[in-house]
């Protein structure tokens, strides 16, 4: 039986704002899972449970440098906050963001082998965690060259918005890519959202619903019937389908219209854009983030 620790309730509450008590539950019957945990919370509570997390272990920054209708973000990851001050180490993440602009590397390793002021990236990165004394590793970046426009957002240093788009209008374009920042959505149409992401949510919808129906027998009601349940069960799906792409949230300076139907109005195609969040993806406790960083830079250099 796994050990239920009080971090591993914390980490759960934070990201879905449920009870404690329940987080603890929902960690038991999850064996420690803690994304099994949070779907099991989101059958038991519902949208009460599907709050963003509000925290997570990593620190660093995002960086964006554009040059005409080329832009490159990049993330430069760390293990403490007061880092993310450090002029020198905003000034590398900087500095490769406009490398990637202008050399195209094909990933980190190549980034890193790219020459810095008479050095190459990887050995100003290495000379830096030598001064300031903490690991610090560049973690993923995104090259946009467009045929079209390009515009893009900085929220502090910790969200970043690249947006191709074609249009009459620049602040069209800014409007945009704060929109992403604010809303974060995890695909510019329906159609284009991750399958995974998809079937988790018709999961969910359906354990629900399965839930719901078992509840109304015990107490002596009806069972729904298994085509009112589909219907249902698809309902949920493609409520989050329009939660999460672009085109189909309500726009964030005019909740009357979607993204989509103000950008017809203004004449305006999204053909893409990126969207970076510091720490995405590595909620956990922050005594592991330096052993992550570390098992980055051997991979880096293997």
């Amino acid at each position: 039986m796994a050990v239920i620790t009080a971090a591993m309730v914390g980490q759960l509450r934070a990201k879905t704002d449920a009870p404690m008590m329940e987080c603890k539950k929902a960690l038991t019957e999850a064996g420690g899972d803690i994304q099994k945990a949070e779907d099991i919370l989101r059958v038991k509570l519902g949208n009460k449970a599907s709050k963003a997390s509000s925290r997570v272990a990593a620190e660093g920054v995002i960086a964006i440098h554009v040059d005409g209708n080329t832009a490159s973000i990049i993330e430069v990851n760390c293990e403490t906050d007061f880092v993310t001050k450090n002029d020198d180490f905003v000034a590398l993440a900087n500095a490769c963001a406009k490398l990637v602009t202008e050399n195209d590397p094909a990933d980190v390793a190549g980034l890193s082998a790219l020459p810095l002021d008479g050095k190459t990236v990887d050995e100003q990165r290495t000379a830096l965690v030598g001064r300031i004394g903490e690991n610090m590793s560049i973690r993923r970046f995104a090259r946009h060259r467009a045929d079209a426009k390009i515009a893009s957002y900085l929220h502090g240093s910790r969200i970043g918005v690249v947006v191709e788009y074609d249009g009459p209008d620049e602040q069209v374009g800014k409007d945009v890519a704060m929109h992403i920042a604010a809303m974060k959505p995890a695909a510019l149409s329906s159609e284009q959202v991750d399958p995974a992401l998809i079937e988790r949510e018709r999961s969910i919808a359906q354990q629900k619903a399965e839930e719901d129906s078992a509840k109304a027998v015990a107490e002596g009601k009806k069972a729904q019937p298994a085509d009112i349940i589909a219907r249902r069960i698809e309902g949920s799906v493609q409520k989050f389908l329009k939660e999460v792409s672009l085109l189909n949230q309500p726009f964030v300076k005019n909740d009357k219209q979607s993204v989509g139907q103000m950008l017809k109005e203004k004449n305006t195609t999204v053909k893409s854009y990126t969207l970076y969040v510091v720490g995405e993806g590595l909620e956990k406790k922050s005594d592991d983030f330096a052993a992550e960083v570390a098992a980055q830079m051997a991979a880096a250099k293997a």
